[in-house]
């Protein structure tokens, strides 16, 4: 069956249709779904774009999900009063503090220098 490219939803579920067919069939054709998943991942970066999240909201999520108290962030951004401020809002990112949050918890670099989402 040849490829097609997809410029609707309707062709999206069609692909998302075929991916899945191909990925169960018995014959792997791994160039086929390949493909497939390229022309998929491509139409839905275009179509759904989303904006990186707040880095403030962020750095939150990690520290609920990795049960991070603020003194683990000292290391990362500096004095406990420092840490308040940063995720009360008061003080955005520094430079330094970004790369040691990239380096030492791997929170990717695009996130941490996005615009802030503050109200």
């Amino acid at each position: 069956m040849a490829n097609r490219t997809i410029e609707s939803d309707e062709d999206l579920a069609w692909a998302l249709q075929e991916f899945e067919r191909v990925s169960k069939s018995d014959e792997v054709d791994e160039d086929r779904r390949l493909i497939l998943g390229t022309l998929i991942d491509a139409y839905e970066q275009q179509k759904y774009v989303m904006d990186p999240p707040d880095p403030v909201e962020t750095l939150k999520f990690e520290m609920e999900t990795r049960s991070l108290s603020v003194s683990d962030l000292v290391p990362f951004i500096g004095q406990p009063n420092r840490v308040y401020e940063v995720l009360s809002g008061k003080r955005s990112l520094s430079i330094q503090m970004i790369r040691r949050l990239h380096r030492g918890l791997g929170i990717p670099l695009k996130v941490l220098i996005a615009e802030p989402k503050r109200a």
